[in-house]
């Protein structure tokens, strides 16, 4: 069989560097060490840190309970409340938000203090874009379908500005963005996607277009890995979503001739690496 493994498949800049400086600081550091919400969305690696006493605080009133040790800030971002609380509790933190995400943090704080309504394309209720919705000062809308930015209205003479959620589908925000600028308001669009999810998005389509099934990695809460699987699923219908190798179904690549396989940003190269070995040689 031929497999044919995305480039892109695997931890992005921003997730290796949020998940190098858990690892590092439960090495170094004296006193207990928490990450706030879970680092990335992968539960391997949630996991790993939990066995090296690395713990996971999930909302404010558990963050309250703390009085000593450092918090962690994963790599979607957190509203500003939140490094607000844990500078009053007296506690140690480390950002490690991806870079990319704090740039849109900068954005929303200072395009909403000039009087803009914040509009973020992506999905509700994702940590990311609650992160994001915490910088914003003033009026914010998340918009994540093209119902969604038809329904959408402001009075005469609001000015708006688009940003987007770093992993969101990139052919859907440009139809989105579409949809906004018939309406007629003072917009500025900016595109924040990053590029390793377009560069990663457009590998993955490519492959799906050339193979007879398609393997896509990932957490199952992983928004990036999810956006993945919907771009291959339109390319190749035979398209698995999988966390790790005990989710692999061996009986539908019996008769395949080629397999593609990526991953979301926050799987592990180990993790590719074991599903690609056993597809090659089982297969």
């Amino acid at each position: 069989m031929k497999v044919t493994t995305a480039k892109t498949a695997g931890f992005c800049f921003g997730v290796r560097r949020a998940v190098d400086t858990v690892y590092e600081q439960a090495e170094s550091c004296g006193g207990p060490v928490y990450t706030y919400g879970p680092i990335i969305h992968n539960e391997t690696v949630v996991e790993d840190l939990e066995k090296r006493g690395v713990r996971v605080i999930n909302s404010p009133e558990e963050l309250e309970q703390l009085t000593e040790g450092t918090v962690i800030i994963r790599s979607h971002g957190v509203e500003k409340a939140i490094y607000d609380k844990i500078e009053r509790l007296g506690l140690r933190c480390v950002d490690a938000t991806c870079p990319f995400v704090k740039k849109i943090h900068r954005i929303a704080e200072r395009e909403s203090r000039a009087g803009r309504h914040i509009v973020i394309i992506g999905n509700e209720g994702h940590p990311e874009v609650e992160g994001i919705k915490g910088w914003c000062e003033g009026g914010v809308t998340v918009i994540s379908t093209p119902e969604e930015a038809d329904k959408f209205a402001l009075s005469e003479g609001n000015q708006v500005c688009i940003v987007s959620q770093t992993t969101f589908n990139y052919n859907k925000f440009q139809e989105l963005v579409e949809i906004f600028l018939k309406k007629s308001y003072d917009i500025s669009v900016l595109n924040t996607i990053c590029n390793a999810t377009e560069e990663r998005q457009r590998e993955a389509r490519s492959i799906a277009k050339q193979v007879d099934a398609m393997i896509v990695i990932g957490g199952r809460s992983s928004s990036n890995t999810q956006k993945l699987y919907e771009i291959c699923r339109k390319e190749c219908k035979n398209t698995y979503y999988i966390q790790t190798l005990v989710d692999l179904d061996s009986k539908p690549f019996q008769s395949i001739g080629h397999v593609g396989i990526t991953a979301g940003a926050s799987t592990p190269n180990k993790i590719i690496e074991e599903v690609q070995k056993h597809v090659r040689i089982k297969f």
